[in-house]
C-alpha cells in the first residue's frame, strides 16, 4: 500500500514537473527584448556603423607604410645623352645611347602621409555621426515593434486560452446533460431525437475545442519565435488584469524622429558635396634607402645610398560635371522628406483620435459587460435554485450557465480590446517604453 502510495506521489510531482511555466506578458516582453534574432541582427548592424563612424574619422590621422622594392635588370634602361656631352664639335642634333645603373637595385622606404586640411573628410565625419544617429532610431523602431508583436500576440493567446476554458465548461455541462437524457430516453421520457440533438452539440463543442487548441498552439509558436525560445515550452496566464490607464503626454514618435534625422543626413551630404570644390593640403613625405649592386668579378658591391623628402600637397578640384547634379537630387530628397514628415504628422494625428474611439468604446463594452455578467449571475443562481425545488429543468440551468459564461467571454474580449488600444495609444504618443 505505502509503495503504491510513493508511485502516486512520485507521478503527480512528476506531472507538475512536465506541465509548461506560465509567463507574464512583461516577461515575454523582457525575453524578446534580449533574445529575438532580428533584434540582435539590428543590434550587430549598429556596432558595425559605430565601427565606420571610427574609420572614418581615423583618416584624420597619420598614414604610415613601409615598401621595399628589388629589381634585377637584364638589360639597363638606355638614356639618350647629346653627343655634345662628349664631343663639343658633335651637332645639336646628334644623340648618344647609354646605359646607366647596376643590375641590381634595391629600395626600401617608410612612406607617411596626413591631411592637413580636407574640408570633404571633415564634413564626412559630421554625416557618419548622423547616419549613426539614424542606426540607432532604426534599432529603436525594431524595438518598439517587437515589444508590440508580443503584446499583441500574447493577447490573442489569453483570448484563445479563455475561449477554450469555456469551451470546456461547456463540454462537461453538454455532457452531463447528454447522460441525463440517455436514461430518460431508457425510461421512454424523452424522444431519441433530443438525445441526439445533445449528442450532436457535444461533438460540436469538441471539434471546436480542437481548433481553439491548435489556434492557441500556432500563436504560442508566434510568441516563441519571436521571443527567441523557439525549443523551449511556456504558457501565458489566463487572468487578464484590467487597469483604465491615464491620459499619456505625448513625444516625438520614433517615425518622426527618424524622417528628421534622415533630413539632416541629406543636409549634411548636400555640404560634403559643396565643399567637394575647396581645396585640400596634405603633408606627406618618405624616408628610404636605396641599394646597388653588383655581382660579377672582379668588382663585387652592394652600396646603400639614403634618400628622404618631406613635402606639402595641395589638390585643387577645377571642374565636376556631376556636382551639381548630385546637389539637385539631395534637394529633391529633403523635399521628399518634408513631404513624409507632414503625411506622418497627419497620419498619427488620425490614428490617435480612432484609437481613443475604439478605447472609448472598449471601455463601455467593459462597463455594459460588468453589468450582464453580474444579472446573468443573479439568473443562474435563481436557475439553481428552481431546479432544486423542480421548477427549473437542467436545459435550464445549463442555458443560464452558458449566458453567464457568453457574458464573462465578452468582457474579456472588450479587456483585450482596450488592452490592445491602449499598447497602440502608447506607441503612436511615444510612449511605449515609458
Amino acid at each position: 500500500m505505502k509503495t503504491k502510495i510513493i508511485l502516486l506521489l512520485l507521478f503527480a510531482i512528476g506531472f507538475q514537473g512536465l506541465k509548461a511555466q506560465e509567463l507574464s506578458l512583461k516577461e515575454c516582453v523582457d525575453k524578446a527584448l534580449v533574445n529575438n534574432k532580428q533584434l540582435k541582427i539590428d543590434e550587430n548592424n549598429l556596432r558595425s556603423s559605430k565601427e565606420k563612424e571610427k574609420e572614418v574619422k581615423a583618416n584624420l590621422l597619420p598614414k604610415i607604410t613601409a615598401a621595399i622594392d628589388y629589381k634585377y635588370f637584364f638589360d639597363q634602361p638606355t638614356q639618350l645623352m647629346p653627343a655634345k656631352a662628349f664631343n663639343p664639335m658633335a651637332p645639336e642634333w646628334q644623340f648618344n645611347a647609354a646605359q646607366f645603373g647596376v643590375p641590381h637595385n634595391i629600395n626600401a622606404n617608410i612612406q607617411f602621409g596626413m591631411p592637413l586640411y580636407n574640408a570633404k573628410l571633415l564634413n564626412g565625419i559630421k554625416t557618419t555621426k548622423i547616419a549613426q544617429e539614424l542606426r540607432e532610431l532604426q534599432f529603436q523602431k525594431s524595438k518598439e515593434e517587437v515589444t508590440e508583436t508580443v503584446t499583441n500576440l500574447y493577447y490573442n493567446a489569453q483570448v484563445i486560452k479563455n475561449q477554450i476554458d469555456f469551451i470546456t465548461g461547456n463540454i462537461v455541462n453538454s455532457t452531463k446533460l447528454l447522460n441525463n437524457l440517455k436514461l430518460l430516453k431508457e425510461q421512454k421520457l424523452v424522444t431519441g431525437t433530443d438525445v441526439n440533438k445533445i449528442d450532436l452539440q457535444v461533438k460540436q463543442l469538441t471539434t471546436t475545442k480542437q481548433l481553439l487548441e491548435s489556434k492557441y498552439q500556432q500563436v504560442i509558436n508566434g510568441l516563441k519565435l519571436n521571443m527567441g525560445m523557439v525549443n523551449e515550452q511556456f504558457d501565458v496566464i489566463a487572468k487578464v488584469d484590467y487597469q483604465q490607464i491615464n491620459n499619456y503626454t505625448p513625444q516625438t514618435i520614433t517615425d518622426v524622429k527618424m524622417v528628421e534625422t534622415k533630413k539632416k543626413l541629406t543636409d549634411s551630404e548636400i555640404k560634403s558635396l559643396k565643399k567637394e570644390r575647396i581645396p585640400s593640403l596634405m603633408l606627406y613625405g618618405s624616408y628610404g634607402q636605396t641599394g646597388y649592386g653588383y655581382n660579377k668579378k672582379p668588382n663585387e658591391f652592394l652600396d646603400w645610398y639614403p634618400t628622404s623628402f618631406v613635402g606639402l600637397k595641395i589638390d585643387i578640384p577645377v571642374w565636376d560635371f556631376t556636382r551639381k547634379h548630385k546637389i539637385k537630387q539631395k534637394r529633391i530628397e529633403n523635399e521628399i522628406a518634408d513631404l513624409q514628415l507632414s503625411l506622418l504628422n497627419d497620419k498619427n494625428t488620425i490614428e490617435i483620435a480612432n484609437t481613443k474611439l475604439q478605447i472609448g468604446v472598449a471601455q463601455s463594452t467593459i462597463a455594459n459587460s460588468t453589468e450582464n455578467i453580474a444579472l446573468a449571475q443573479k439568473v443562474y443562481d435563481s436557475m439553481l435554485l428552481q431546479n432544486k425545488e423542480g421548477i427549473a429543468s437542467l436545459t435550464d440551468v445549463l442555458i443560464a450557465d452558458n449566458n453567464l459564461r457568453q457574458e464573462q467571454q465578452n468582457y474579456l474580449t472588450a479587456v483585450i480590446n482596450y488592452l490592445k488600444a491602449d499598447i497602440t495609444l502608447k506607441k503612436l504618443t511615444g510612449n511605449l517604453f515609458n
